[in-house]
């Protein structure tokens, strides 16, 4: 039996997997109700806020996009940060990502976010392939210490976890549109 994809255009995770495929299926379906909740906005919506707070789903895409990059290629295999990220001057301009989504294309910010996410899965799974889970990622922590992929799966499934949340609320302030 194929699995089918819900209303929203989720798969379900997996209820008998091993835990790749487990962690898989959960960060696959946290990215799909990440982008449900961005389809079909122009970009004044997309630039909304819900005050007090500053933030948009645009910016919410945009940081995501830069987290995914992040974790998988600079942090998992020590690759350079690519572009937009590399030229960015992180120091001066920290909420950076946030700041320019919003008077960026969306088509554009879509496609970033869209593009990071496959190249993040290829590179999870090129690392599983070479370690499994517990992999340690090439990059360390300025203390010694370096994550498992198990443990950067987890965060990424915590991060989207935590922004689908704001995302539900800035979602329903531009349109009414609710669900889970």
């Amino acid at each position: 039996m194929t699995p089918e994809l819900d209303e929203h255009g989720r798969l379900d995770p997996p209820l008998d997997a091993d835990e790749w495929g487990t962690l898989c299926g959960f960060l696959d379906y946290q990215r799909a109700t990440f982008a449900w909740k961005c389809r079909g906005l122009d970009a004044a919506q997309l630039a909304r806020t819900l005050p007090p707070s500053p933030m948009t789903l645009a910016g919410m895409m945009k940081h995501l996009a830069y987290v995914e990059d992040d974790w998988f290629s600079r942090d998992l295999h020590d690759e350079p940060l690519r572009e937009p990220w590399a030229s960015v001057d992180w120091r001066a301009r920290p909420e950076w990502e946030w700041e320019t989504a919003v008077v960026d294309d969306p088509d554009e910010v879509r496609a970033l976010w869209t593009a990071s996410v496959e190249r993040a899965r290829e590179l999870a799974a090129r690392a599983y392939e070479e370690g499994g889970l517990g992999i340690a990622a090439k990059r360390r922590f300025p203390d010694g210490r370096s994550p498992s992929l198990r443990w950067i799966m987890t965060h990424m499934i915590e991060e989207y976890a935590r922004h689908n949340g704001h995302a539900d609320l800035l979602r329903e302030s531009i349109d009414g549109e609710v669900g889970e």
